[in-house]
């Protein structure tokens, strides 16, 4: 498995000055599975914010000098960032502040504008001078632009959403307002609860919410506004329903945090009825069936109650390297996925398996388990994977951004198995994801090509990072 998560967004407006950087530091490890390049806390005190953001993870970016020095607040904005557009450097670290006449802004984005080079292009040449490489910039500057007429910072957010195409669950705060928005399509998740001294927090996703002690509230509607101010909740819908409601299902499949609920809907039930469809459409004769931490593990069982096959520890992952960890140079030819899995032999030896990830995308990090079973003693692996093939680039926040790498589009299903060196191999049909969260509303662009928007004009998510010789190739 080789895409990477999105982002993790994570708010709170409290009635009197609290401790709010440490819940928010809690609220974002939770959300750590989103994002592992870079992270970053803003705390409004009295409508003077105070910030610290870098590369790194949650607990290596805030240590306990770092949370000290920041005062208390009634509103604090987090993120944690995969960069899905713009490089990982610390000039994209989120949130992205703006300082405006009418006083300071903080903005924390989940998603990917499919329009981020248009409106980038059209605010450079009314003399907007962009500090990052990052569509998270190109929404602030959006607002900015707006809250010059509109009366409120409400007002401008709205107007603001006229002009954004594609996927942004964003949190903004004000000197005085934090203000949730999801777009009108409802591609990435955003939830909202409260604690029982009357903090509101607003994150990705619910187990955030459950790490600081708030008790979830609801999921905020597609196109919802809500703002958070004076202990009111104002909600303005006059978004809603302006498009169609399509989530990603692959947050169901993958990106999100087993134990979360995202519009209603289960995590771990979504991930167990895919293991269950996976054995009605591609059954196996196996002794054992083995889950690709973390994301494989739910299908895994799922595919294990279904079929009467006993569920069984396989692989163990290493906890201790996340995305941070240096790859070895050429001249030590360690293997990274044997640095990051391991075969339990006493589980595999001389046995047929079933092996469950939730999807291939180059092959490469599939090919390499399967051969860590061989090496083990595995007998037959059975490779079953817990979403339909990737053919297509997504716009709205996974890093595909083209088919050149993409095997499915290159090989069949039984050319794939021969590559990848297992024995079978099969795939969620594509008609089945709706059966995982019981609605026929969703986003599967990147497994049908059908896109809920219009395909950006501009492609390339790295253009800004492009050097000149790549870009003159590029233009040719």
């Amino acid at each position: 498995m080789a895409i990477h998560e999105e982002c993790g967004v994570f708010g709170l407006a409290a009635p009197r000055p609290v401790d709010a950087a440490r819940l928010v530091y809690y609220g974002l490890y939770a959300l750590q599975h989103r994002g592992q390049e870079s992270c970053g806390i803003v705390v409004n005190d009295d409508g003077v914010f105070a910030s610290h953001k870098d590369l790194g993870l949650v607990g290596d970016v805030f240590s306990g000098e770092v949370l000290s020095r920041f005062p208390a607040g009634t509103m604090a904005l987090g993120h944690t960032r995969y960069g899905t557009t713009g490089a990982s450097s610390r000039r994209n670290c989120q949130p992205m502040e703006v300082n405006h006449q009418k006083g300071p802004m903080a903005v924390a984005h989940n998603g990917n504008l499919s329009n981020a080079f248009e409106l980038r292009s059209e605010l450079e040449l009314t003399g907007a001078i962009f500090h990052s490489t990052s569509d998270t910039e190109a929404i602030a500057y959006v607002v900015t632009k707006e809250r010059l007429t509109a009366p409120s910072i409400e007002d401008a957010l709205s107007a603001a959403m006229n002009r954004l195409e594609g996927a942004y669950s964003l949190i903004l705060m004000s000197p005085q307002k934090l203000i949730c928005a999801r777009d009108p399509h409802g591609f990435r998740p955003l939830c909202y609860g409260q604690t029982p001294d009357g903090i509101y927090v607003a994150a990705s996703e619910s187990c955030a919410l459950a790490a600081v002690g708030a008790a979830f509230i609801r999921d905020l509607e597609p196109g919802e506004i809500l703002i958070f101010q004076n202990g009111a909740v104002t909600s303005r819908r006059e978004h809603y329903s302006t498009a169609p409601r399509t989530p990603c299902i692959f947050e169901h499949i993958y990106f999100a945090r087993p134990d979360s609920v995202i519009d209603g809907v289960s995590v771990h039930a979504a991930r167990l009825r895919a293991g269950e469809i996976l054995f009605k459409s591609h059954p196996a004769d196996a002794d054992i069936v083995v889950g690709v931490p973390d994301s494989g593990l739910d299908a895994a069982l799922g595919f294990s109650r279904a079929s009467g096959i006993p569920y069984g520890i396989g692989l163990i992952k290493n906890k201790y390297i996340g995305r941070t960890f240096i790859a070895p140079g050429q001249e030590h030819r360690v293997d990274q996925v044997k640095l990051k899995l391991s075969a339990v032999q006493e589980s595999v030896a001389g046995k047929r398996v079933v092996l469950v990830d939730d999807s291939i995308v180059r092959g490469t990090t599939s090919g390499r388990i399967a051969a860590l079973l061989r090496e083990a003693g595995a007998k037959e692996i059975h490779l079953r994977i817990s979403a339909p093939p990737f053919l297509n680039p997504c716009w709205y926040g996974t890093d595909i951004d083209s088919r050149e790498h993409l095997i499915a589009c290159h090989h069949s299903i039984a050319e794939i198995a021969d590559i990848l060196g297992v024995d079978s191999l099969g795939y969620l049909p594509a008609e089945a994801l709706g059966d995982l969260i019981g609605s026929a509303h969703y986003c599967s662009a990147c497994f049908t090509g059908r896109y809920p928007t219009a395909v950006p004009a501009s492609t390339q998510k790295d253009r800004f990072e492009r050097k000149l010789s790549q870009r003159r190739q590029a233009e040719a």
